[in-house]
């Protein structure tokens, strides 16, 4: 028996090959990020605009917190309330690189980890979404504004952005 997958998860789907097409490509001409291992960072983001208006979304806050590890890796854990106004989480692990040697200050990250918190009637809003886990893939571009402040943006595939603020603590 043939199953179809309708249209918008195969856009999802999509989206989330060329993040990850994106992701590997940068990987392999960059170089790592020399954190200091055992660095953590504290991130918050107050702003997350969506591609598409939806009369259900929210205001999403995000507070999460990384510490670094050997080169450019991290690991860390993400407490947000969702687009739905549910309480999420995601847990990852990334990696960090500072791709233009003429730009230290710019650096790209990518996290790859699983999502909680997209339950019903919103649990079709994620990709893969199996009673709230979902996978979750996040590529950014960040900012360095000095030696422990930075700025980046977190591209939410097909959802949207999300604009946070890095402090390592």
């Amino acid at each position: 028996m043939s199953v179809s997958l309708p249209i918008l998860c195969r856009l999802r789907a999509c989206s989330w090959a060329c993040t990850a097409a994106w992701a590997l490509a940068l990987a392999g001409h960059a170089s790592a990020q020399n954190a200091a291992p055992n660095q953590w960072t504290l991130s918050l983001s107050p702003f997350t605009q969506h591609w598409h208006d939806d009369p259900a979304h929210r205001h999403v806050y995000l507070a999460g917190l990384e510490r670094s590890g050997p080169e450019g890796s991290f690991t860390g854990l993400s407490l947000f309330r969702n687009s739905f106004g549910q309480p999420a989480a995601y847990a990852y692990r990334g990696w960090q690189w500072q791709p233009w040697a003429a730009y230290p200050a710019l650096y790209t990250k990518l996290s790859v980890g699983v999502i909680y918190g997209y339950l019903p009637p919103y649990n079709d809003k994620v990709p893969l979404n199996y009673h709230g886990f979902s996978p979750g893939l996040i590529p950014a571009l960040g900012y360095r504004l000095g030696k422990r402040d930075a700025i980046q943006i977190n591209l939410l595939g097909t959802a949207g952005f999300m604009l946070a603020y890095n402090h390592d603590l």
